[in-house]
């Protein structure tokens, strides 16, 4: 005892002993929290599917629509022509002026959706007369279509559902191509206005992927064209007076994503729901 208190020795072995259990605590304490948050995980991994995955692919049989699938660049005089892959590209620019709200965006989306459908409309009109003629000739000497002996094979990854439009339509077009080849090799008769429309299609293909060249990203909206700001004026002298059921939103592409304006109301609709 010393000066009105007492000091009472420690065992060094009791404060080991002590330790033990608590660092045992809590290690048991982390490892209970770490096993309900792995088994908190599980269930939403469990109960959440996966984003959706898979794979599109484009058969390719002759050189002609193996042309448009880059393109060509303007060299040694020749103009640059637009391919699939190019094509694709540009949309996703459009695709994004829709969303904010630019009125041009929706008129040259909707000029790519008519274009694509009458194309490919024509296409299948040509396919349909080479078809029966392929019928006729077979009854009595039979052939098959030609095909490539090493197509080439294209991955396709686009954002966007009218890019895949062009695609079957440069399908639909390689299709023709090979029915073409195929009786001019054998010398079967076709009709001159089936031969002069095979020729020129390639052509409407071509002039179907250079439509978005058409479209300038000027950062305009709706709101500009009705209040005729500098925006509106200048997209006016660029690219045309804006048809009036299209920027009323009468008459828009059959495929286009929401505008933001339209995200954030149902976003707070479904909010308010909640």
């Amino acid at each position: 005892q010393s000066d009105g208190y007492s000091v009472v020795p420690f065992s060094h072995s009791w404060i080991h002993s002590t330790s033990e259990v608590i660092l045992k605590g809590m290690t048991q304490m982390n490892s209970d929290a770490e096993q309900s948050h792995e088994s908190t995980a599980e269930n939403q991994n469990e109960s959440v599917p996966g984003a959706l995955q898979g794979e599109v692919w484009l058969t390719i049989q002759t050189y002609q629509a193996q042309s448009l699938i880059r393109g060509r660049r303007a060299a040694d005089g020749k103009p640059a022509i637009m391919g699939l892959i190019g094509f694709a590209d540009r949309l996703k620019s459009l695709w994004q002026a829709v969303r904010f709200d630019d009125p041009y965006a929706d008129w040259w989306l909707l000029k790519v959706e008519e274009g694509v459908a009458d194309i490919r409309a024509q296409l299948q009109g040509l396919q349909q007369r080479m078809d029966a003629l392929i019928t006729e000739s077979n009854s009595a000497f039979e052939f098959t279509v030609a095909q490539s002996s090493r197509p080439q094979r294209v991955s396709l990854q686009f954002a966007n559902p009218y890019a895949f439009r062009a695609a079957q339509l440069l399908g639909e077009y390689d299709r023709l191509t090979c029915a073409d080849m195929t009786l001019h090799h054998l010398g079967l008769d076709m009709p001159t206005d089936l031969i002069e429309q095979v020729s020129a299609s390639g052509r409407w293909v071509r002039r179907v992927f250079a439509l978005p060249q058409g479209y300038h990203s000027l950062d305009v909206r709706r709101s500009d064209i009705r209040q005729g700001t500098p925006a509106a004026i200048k997209a006016r002298e660029r690219m045309g007076e804006i048809p009036q059921d299209i920027l009323n939103g009468e008459r828009l592409p059959s495929l286009r994503p929401l505008a933001f304006q339209q995200l954030n109301n149902n976003a707070i609709a479904d909010s308010d729901e909640g």
